[in-house]
This record gives C-alpha cells, structure tokens and sequence, in this order.
C-alpha cells in the first residue's frame, strides 16, 4: 500500500523520495516496537493475574503456605486474626473465595463440617484441596481423668482429634504436602518453592530438638490446662502427661465443681508451678486454680489463629512455638515452693 502511495507521488528530486521513505521506515519500525511493548506488558500484567490463588481456614496453614511460597501466590486467610476457630461461620465473600481459587486448605474433621457441602457446589475438576489431617497419622480425642465429660447422642465414638499441626513433627509433614501440591500447580516456581521447604523444615526439625531437650531435662512431665487440650499430639510427641478442664473441641467453657476440685488437688499433689491456658480463650478457670495453688498462669499457643495485633507484627507458627518451648521450661520445672 505504502509503495503503491510512493510510485504515485510526483517528487522533486530522488532525495525528496528518500526522505519521505526514511519517515516511512521510521513510523513502522516505532509502531512494531510499542506492538511489542504492549504484548510484553500484557503478558506480564497476566503473568501477575495468574497468581496461584490459596485460599486457607485458619493460621497454621496460611503461615505454612505464606513461609514457602511468599509473594509467588495470592494467598487468603478465612479466618480474621482474633476470631475463635471453633465458632467460625463461612460468610458468603468466603464461600466465593474457595469457589474461585486454585488451591484450598483446610484441617478437615468436626468444625469443617461446612466445607464438605461447599466443596460439592464447586467444578473439583479446576479446584485442589488438601485437608491436613490426610496428611499425618491421626489419633482420637481423648477424655483423661478430670475432664469434664460432653457427650451428645448424635457424637460418633472415638472421633479423632483435629489439632494435627501442634506436633513440629506433624507440621513438617504437612508442609512437604502443601509443597508438593504447589511444585503440581505451578511449576515455573517449583524451584523457590523447594528451597524454601528446605529451609523451612530445617527450623521445624530445631524447634522439634528444643522441645526434645527441655523435657529431657525436665524433672516432671506433666503439663495442666485450665482450659480445652487441643495439644494431643504435642503430648504423644514429647513423651507428657496432661490434665485438663476439657478436651480440644470442647463447646463447654464452664467447668464442674468436680473438673475444678479434680484440677485443683492435682495441683497441689504433684506440685505444678504452672496452669496453662491456650490463646484466644477466657482465663477464669486457669485463674481460679492458680489463686487456690500458688501456682502461675501461662499462654500456651495452639496457633490455631493470632491477634490483630500479633499478625501486623508478623508473628508466626515459628514464633509463637519459640514462646511455647520457654513456657514449657517453666511448666516442668521444680515445682511450687
């Protein structure tokens, strides 16, 4: 088209031509090159837009998935920071979010009932799922003497206990999982995925050591909760017994006089210097059994979620573990003067 316009132009001289046929040239080649800036910043505009899309119901599996993959994924907590797991109820937003997103995590058990039902409104053709409780050996929730009993007739004999990530152990296993699914879902990043988990898992198997070492050194190996016990398998890891107002799903939060009495005078007989209450929860019974003993009260984390405040700071599983294994020190020690 463009020679067709030059050969039916009428110029003064062959140096006129040229110059026009320079301007020519210069316009195509500029018009090729923003083309192809345009693509390129398209492909990365949708490069970005293609972020995995992790969608998790609480913290351990948010700070898993957030220690190995970064900024690589386009990660979703459903769970606010400060808000009680137990008594979590999806909002409509939320269930759109596991509708729409690559990869769902959840613990699975009891209080994810819900999941199940909006799992079976979406395509599982376009949607991952990993329930951590698939990814250990699981153990039963177990009512120890003292404990108050909350038995309903629709409760299925022994159910097993859902709190699978309090175990360093059990959570390297789970983030090799999380790993795995997310090397599957995005390759291009599998490299930094890799690294991370390896580095990762290191800390997890050091924090694992220091627990290891504060019980074998510790004189006693009994541990009391004035509060619900979601640290089975805390328990079973470390060699530990325990007493406790309530088992880890506990809907009750008031105990009997029986629970209270039973706390109490274990207290006092095996001389616990420390009554542990979990995050998150009342402290009225931890309270009224440290007032009757002398004993001190202590947080011992769950990490089953953090304060608004904890989150801002940039807690972490890691971090709040780190607190647990001092606290866990001055829970075993000697015992109350």
């Amino acid at each position: 088209m463009i020679y067709k316009w030059l050969k039916c132009r009428k110029f003064s001289d062959w140096a006129e031509r040229g110059k026009v046929c320079s301007l020519i040239l210069i316009l195509v080649l500029s018009a090729v090159f923003l083309q192809g800036c345009a693509k390129e910043e398209q492909e990365n505009g949708s490069a970005h837009m293609e972020k995995l899309k992790v969608v998790t119901t609480i913290f351990p599996q948010y700070d898993f998935v957030r220690q190995i993959a970064g900024d690589k994924v386009d990660l979703k907590m459903l769970l606010k920071p400060g808000e009680e797991s137990h008594s979590y109820e999806p909002t409509p937003k939320d269930i759109i979010d596991i509708q729409k997103c690559d990869l769902f995590i959840y613990v699975g058990g009891e209080n994810d009932e819900w999941v199940e039902d909006i799992l079976d409104s979406v395509d599982r053709g376009q949607l991952r799922t990993l329930r951590l409780v698939d990814c250990v050996d699981t153990v039963e929730e177990e009512h120890v003497a003292g404990m108050k009993e909350e038995r309903h007739e629709e409760e299925e004999e022994g159910a097993f206990d859902e709190h699978v990530w309090t175990s360093p152990k059990n959570a390297v296993k789970i983030v090799e999982n999380i790993t795995e699914i997310l090397c599957q879902e995005d390759s291009v990043n599998e490299e930094t995925y890799r690294q991370a988990e390896k580095t990762y898992t290191e800390k997890l198997r050091n924090l694992d050591s220091e627990f290891r070492k504060v019980v074998k050194d510790a004189l006693g190996h009994t541990v009391l909760f004035g509060d619900r016990f979601p640290f089975r398998y805390f328990a079973d890891a470390y060699g530990l017994d325990y007493y406790a107002a309530f088992p880890g799903c506990a809907s009750d939060t008031e105990p009997s006089a029986a629970t209270m009495a039973y706390l109490i005078n274990k207290v006092k007989e095996e001389k616990i210097p420390v009554v542990l209450k979990m995050e998150l929860s009342n402290d009225n019974i931890a309270k009224a059994i440290a007032e009757a003993t002398g004993a001190e009260v202590k947080v011992f984390y769950s990490c089953h979620n953090i304060t608004a405040e904890q989150f801002r700071a940039g807690e972490t599983y890691l971090s709040m573990m780190e607190k647990n294994v001092g606290t866990l020190k001055e829970a075993l020690s000697d015992g109350i003067n």
